[in-house]
C-alpha cells in the first residue's frame, strides 16, 4: 500500500494554533461506520453517544518540558537539546546546532544555577547519550529548565507559558511523554463527572508518546516503514474492567490513537487483552481486524502520517477520506489543538 494513498489537501488556515476554551467546546464530528452517517456536534455532547456501562480508555501519560535551549560551552553557539528518555542515570537526547558536536562536549542551559549537559556517547541520527551534571531528579530538571515540546506546526514550535496547562490532559499522571495524547485534551472535569453520572466507566492505560509521532514517513510503501518504539503499560486491573465491559455487552471506547495502540498491542498474541509492560512498535494500517477497540475518539491527523493510517484501518480508507473532505468543507480545526471526531 502506498503512503501517498493517505494524502489530502489541508488549507493552512485550518491548522489550530491555540486550543478553544473551555476544552469541551471544541467541535466533534461523529461518524457512524455502519451507515456512513456524519453528524456535527460539540465535544460536550459526547455523552449523547455513550451508553451506561461503556468504558472510556484514557492515556494517563504526562508531557514533560523536553526542549532545552542552551549553548555549546566551547563556542557559545546556540544548541537545542531534546530529551527523549532516561536510561539509568543517563539521558538519551536529540541535538540541534550548527556544526558537528564532539564526544565529551558540554552544553550549558541558562538558569540560576545553569545546567551543564555532557555528551558521553554518540547515537544514531543526531542522538546522544548524555549526562546532566546535577544530582537532582530528571523530571525536576526538565520542569525547571525545559520548554513544552509543542509540534512545529503550532507557532513554529515556539511554546508559550499557557502551553504548560493547555498541552496537558486532565488525566496526566505519569511523566514521560514528549507529545500530548491529543484526543484527551478535549475533556474537562465537568464533562468527566457528567459521563460518570451517566454510568460511563473510565479505565487508564499508559503510553509515553515519543518524538516519532512528529516524524514524517519517508518511504513510498507502508510495508517499508519502521515504526518507532514507545513505552506503554496495560494493568491487570484495566484488563479486568475491559473484559467485564465486553461480557456485559458494552463498548470499549479508546480515547486517542495511543490508547488504541496499547489495547491492540495487548491483543496480538491471544486475540484479547493481556496485561503487559514494555515497548510497542505496532503499526496499524488497512486492513486490520481490531480486537480490543469498539469505538474511537481522535483528532484530525497530518497527511501521510501513521496516525491517519491507523484511523483509516479502523473506519476504512474511503470513509476517512470522505470524513476529512467533510471536515475541511465545514472548516474544522486540525491537528493537536484542533477539533475531534468520534468513530462509532
Amino acid at each position: 500500500m502506498k503512503v501517498s494513498d493517505f494524502d489530502y489537501h489541508l488549507p493552512p488556515g485550518l491548522i489550530a494554533q491555540k486550543p478553544v476554551i473551555p476544552r469541551d467546546s471544541s467541535r466533534l464530528l461523529v461518524f457512524h461506520r455502519e451507515t456512513g452517517k456524519i453528524e456535527h456536534r460539540h465535544f460536550r455532547d459526547l455523552g449523547d453517544y455513550l451508553d451506561p456501562g461503556d468504558c472510556l480508555v484514557m492515556n494517563d501519560t504526562r508531557v514533560v518540558p523536553a526542549r532545552l535551549l542552551g549553548e555549546r560551552t566551547s563556542t557559545s553557539g546556540r544548541c537545542e537539546v531534546f530529551f527523549l528518555r532516561e536510561e539509568g542515570d543517563d539521558w538519551i537526547v536529540l541535538t540541534g546546532t550548527r556544526g558537528r558536536l564532539q564526544l565529551g562536549e558540554t552544553i550549558t542551559i541558562p538558569g540560576e544555577p545553569s545546567l551543564v549537559i555532557r555528551l558521553v556517547e554518540r547515537g544514531e541520527e543526531k542522538t546522544w547519550r548524555a549526562k546532566p551534571e546535577s544530582e537532582e531528579r530528571t523530571f525536576t530538571l526538565l520542569e525547571r529548565y525545559g520548554h513544552v515540546p509543542i509540534p512545529p506546526y503550532i507557532r513554529g514550535g515556539e511554546d508559550e507559558p499557557s502551553d504548560r496547562e493547555t498541552y496537558q490532559t486532565i488525566f496526566a499522571a505519569r511523566a514521560g511523554a514528549v507529545a500530548a495524547p491529543t484526543a484527551g485534551l478535549h475533556f474537562t472535569s465537568e464533562l468527566v463527572e457528567a459521563l460518570r453520572d451517566r454510568g460511563v466507566q473510565q479505565a487508564n492505560v499508559t503510553l509515553h508518546v515519543g518524538l516519532g509521532t512528529f516524524l514524517p514517513v519517508k518511504v513510498e510503501e507502508t510495508s517499508e516503514h519502521q515504526m518507532h518504539a514507545e513505552w506503554c503499560e496495560l494493568s491487570s486491573a484495566t484488563v479486568e474492567r475491559l473484559r467485564r465491559t465486553r461480557e456485559e455487552g458494552r463498548r470499549v471506547v479508546a480515547v486517542g490513537t495511543t490508547s488504541v495502540r496499547v489495547l491492540e498491542s495487548s491483543c496480538q498474541e491471544e486475540g484479547t487483552w493481556k496485561s503487559f509492560t514494555g515497548e510497542t512498535r505496532l503499526f496499524l494500517t488497512p486492513p486490520h481486524e481490531f480486537a480490543g477497540v469498539d469505538a474511537m475518539i481522535t483528532n484530525f491527523h497530518l497527511p501521510k502520517s501513521t496516525l491517519l493510517m491507523l484511523v483509516s484501518a479502523f473506519a476504512g480508507m474511503e470513509s476517512i477520506q470522505k470524513v476529512y473532505r467533510e471536515a475541511v468543507r465545514e472548516r474544522y480545526r486540525f491537528y493537536s489543538y484542533g477539533d475531534a471526531m468520534l468513530l462509532l
